[in-house]
């Protein structure tokens, strides 16, 4: 009776050990699941990021306007007739 206790005490040891420190147990879960929430997060920036180009894509397509934004802001076009202003700030003067 004692050696079958002391094998059914090793073997719940076993099947223990299996489930908090093995392959597929609760340490592998909780890093997989680690992993997964922090793709979730990069792959919520990157759709961010896709729908802002999206919009930057159709406005291009849309006609002149967007061009022209896109011109003035990169590019730092001026109509003819207007007046460009150039405001510098204290911390960024040489």
């Amino acid at each position: 009776m004692r050696w079958l206790l002391l094998i059914l005490f090793i073997l719940l040891g076993l099947f223990q050990y299996q489930l908090w420190l093995g392959e597929g147990g609760l340490r592998q879960r909780a890093e997989l699941e680690g992993r997964v929430e922090r793709q979730v997060q990069e792959n919520s920036k990157l759709e961010a990021r896709n729908q802002k180009l999206v919009a930057a894509v159709a406005g291009l397509k849309d006609g002149a306007e967007g061009i022209e934004e896109r011109a003035r802001y990169d590019l730092g076009m001026i109509r003819e007739g207007e007046t460009f202003y150039m405001v510098i700030d204290k911390d960024e003067q040489p």
